[in-house]
């Protein structure tokens, strides 16, 4: 029973995981930063407010942000 627990809790984070679009946003520095969906873009601060891989949200500066693709 607890095997098959197992499998449909792995089996609805894989379908969560293929229904949410990720995006690259690469930086000055050179970093890649992964998103789990679309960046948003404050225009009154500058600021992208996004939610890394691992559901966590960040902001970064529109001036950092060299450029942002769709996965």
């Amino acid at each position: 029973m607890k095997l098959i627990l197992t499998a449909v809790a792995a089996s609805l984070t894989l379908l969560a995981a293929c229904g949410s679009t990720q995006y690259i946003m690469s930086t000055r520095e050179g970093r890649m930063i992964v998103t789990d969906g679309k960046p948003r873009l404050d225009e009154r601060t500058g600021l992208y407010t996004y939610t890394d891989k691992d559901g966590k949200e960040g902001q970064i500066r529109k001036d950092d942000i060299t450029q942002i693709i769709e996965r």
